[in-house]
């Protein structure tokens, strides 16, 4: 977790305004249900995180089977959600974290039944967003001969691995991209 900057403290306001109104007009959520999630305290993750794209942090020493509001410490987000490239994503992993806040802490069958009623786009982006997390800590791309599929990682792969869509050995190639 790392304390955001004024400008990202900004977009993670004027973000969690868009999902809250988004959410108010869902009828799936009962009169004040919502009312406390404009107190819940919004940050960021590490700059350097590649797997995760928000989380709900809840304080030490609750019984997580039994989690309410009162336990959240935080919910924190990727910087790079908070972009103009982003945008549409950002909105759908604070509406995720937004259902982990209410008490719905597992991602079951009923979470997953909720979460599918986000009316707006972005709601599938989460694997391009790896890729492109990936690609910007990445040192080396896994380059496959054959079918040009590349896999981005930060250490060579030395001949050891071989492409997911047709076995050829991947190839290392030293990458100089962007960074974070």
């Amino acid at each position: 977790m790392a304390k955001p900057s004024s400008s990202q403290a900004s977009s993670l306001e004027d973000l969690r305004i868009e999902v809250l109104l988004t959410m108010n007009k869902m009828e799936v959520w009962p009169q004040n249900e919502l009312s406390n999630l404009h107190l819940v305290q919004l940050g960021v993750l590490r700059r350097n995180a590649t797997q995760r794209h928000g989380v709900t942090r809840f304080k030490r020493g609750r019984n997580s089977e039994t989690l309410h509001f009162e336990d959240v410490e935080t919910v924190d987000l990727h910087p790079q959600l908070l972009t103009e490239e982003w945008f549409n994503y950002a909105r759908f992993v604070l509406y995720h974290e937004f259902l982990h806040v209410l008490g719905m802490r597992f991602h079951n069958t009923a979470f997953r039944r909720v979460e599918s009623l986000w009316p707006h786009q972005g709601a599938t982006d989460g694997k391009m967003f790896t890729q492109h997390l990936r690609r910007l800590s990445a040192d080396w791309l896994w380059t496959c001969t054959t079918c040009e599929t590349q896999y981005p990682r930060k250490k060579r792969s030395n001949g050891k691995y071989k492409c997911r869509t047709c076995s050829t050995v991947l190839v290392d190639i030293e990458y100089v991209g962007e960074t974070i």
